[in-house]
């Protein structure tokens, strides 16, 4: 098993999404970033969640919401799954593996200062690790 952490391996300056803003504003910032999630935070960047494209299509889209109306906050579901950077680079591959996500948000003091996505713990794991990660996360 690896020794890294997971500030060694995070995307440090993550984009977010406030939990007042539209979802318009977040499927833009989705794709002007090129990024699948962003993390939902409020005014002192307390991660109040995560947003995914998924999340809108689902959420939003198929359930005929108007994405200029409805605000991020009212996709704000389900448990919030973080990590801290000093946890291990497997310790966040377990809860991805154990929750069925791809990505984590690193929180300091509530904060959120990064992100870890189930392929940076492929690059960074001992491999049969890594395969069992990503047996969980893609089990049905």
């Amino acid at each position: 098993m690896s020794m890294a952490t997971t500030s060694d391996v995070m995307t440090k300056e993550v984009e977010t999404i406030h939990e007042d803003e539209t979802v318009d504003a977040a499927a833009r910032r989705l794709a002007n970033e090129n990024v699948g999630a962003l993390p939902i935070v409020d005014k002192q960047r307390h991660i109040k969640g995560i947003l995914t494209d998924r999340d809108i299509v689902v959420n939003v889209l198929a359930r005929g919401r108007d994405p200029k109306t409805t605000r991020v906050r009212e996709l704000e579901i389900g448990e919030i799954y973080t990590v801290t950077p000093s946890d291990s680079v497997e310790r966040a591959g377990e809860l991805m593996a154990k929750y069925k996500v791809r990505r984590i948000p690193v929180v300091e003091r509530g904060a959120v200062v990064g992100i870890i996505s189930s392929s940076d713990v492929a690059r960074t794991a001992d491999p049969e690790f890594v395969v069992k990660v990503f047996r969980e996360i893609l089990a049905q």
